[in-house]
């Protein structure tokens, strides 16, 4: 009877040992926290948040009276797909991929005001918003001329709402642009329709090409013929030019050749030994009917 009751202590004392044991484990290992690479902790003791946060590594804390929440200060990729109305009033779906990181001065603010779902508090409803401000400035067909453009508008929007909580912006990327059905027609049509204009007026160029060419064609072909005649016609006129002078000149050394003697020696030649009938006498009258004896 002694020895079981002895035995019975001795099992109590063991339990009671492996208890406070076990307790001083917990202690132990409850009064220290190590911070991940990239993230900050945030010191909650007995519900009330901390100005200041744990930086990476390990830290001390005291045991069931603080509690260490461990926020991500990486940069977090972020896709949100909704739908805003442009200018002209189409309905615009768009997918964003938005990457944001924590300032880890600023975890603490953060996880006091919206605790640790500050995704679906501060950003999502940031991105939807300024989505739907900065679409509505663009017509449906200048959204997607202007993506890059838009994408800058929408960081910039963002950045302007969530920096002063501690949220920054380091890209943001515009996925996919969806228009309605009834939009993709009418665009496909204005398409058909553009290159149908301009298939028409480069047809209309290269008829108008054709006409001038075979205008110019033609006038050249005109002033080289008119060219041509009036060669001809200059040619004409310097062989008469030079036919006339040669034939004055022919006349010239003629009448220079022609003397009274060789007058008088040409009419002894072609005379047939008879005498004129009228002759002209010294008074300049005529003499008629002069008859020789033979």
């Amino acid at each position: 009877m002694f020895r079981n009751k002895q035995g019975n202590l001795s099992i109590g004392k063991i339990i009671a040992a492996a208890v406070v044991a076990i307790l001083v484990i917990s202690i132990v290992f409850g009064s220290f926290v190590v911070i991940p690479a990239g993230h900050t902790g945030v010191v909650v003791t007995l519900g009330k948040v901390s100005d200041t946060v744990l930086q990476e590594g390990m830290h001390f804390k005291i045991p069931f009276a603080q509690e260490i929440v461990q926020i991500d200060n990486r940069i977090v990729k972020l896709e949100v797909s909704t739908e805003a109305f442009s200018k002209d009033l189409q309905t615009v779906s768009t997918v964003l991929a938005v990457n944001y990181r924590i300032a880890k001065n600023m975890s603490y603010s953060i996880y006091k005001e919206v605790g640790a779902a500050f995704e679906e508090v501060l950003v999502s409803p940031a991105v939807n918003e300024a989505l739907k401000a900065v679409v509505a400035k663009y017509t449906a067909s200048d959204l997607v001329a202007s993506r890059s453009e838009v994408s800058l508008q929408l960081d910039t929007e963002l950045n302007e709402k969530l920096n002063t909580r501690g949220i920054y912006i380091e890209d943001l990327n515009i996925i996919d642009w969806d228009f309605s059905p009834e939009y993709i027609a009418a665009v496909e049509a204005k398409q058909v329709a553009e290159q149908t204009l301009i298939k028409t007026q480069t047809e209309q160029e290269q008829q108008i090409v054709i006409a001038e060419a075979e205008a110019e064609k033609k006038v050249i072909a005109a002033n080289a013929e008119a060219e041509s005649s009036l060669i001809e016609a200059e040619a004409e006129a310097k062989r008469i030019k030079l036919e006339a002078e040669a034939q004055a000149e022919a006349n010239r050394i003629l009448a220079e050749s022609v003397t009274d003697p060789l007058i008088d020696y040409q009419t002894i030649e072609k005379w047939d030994g008879q005498l004129p009938q009228v002759t002209m006498g010294e008074s300049g009258s005529p003499l008629i009917g002069v008859t020789l004896p033979e």
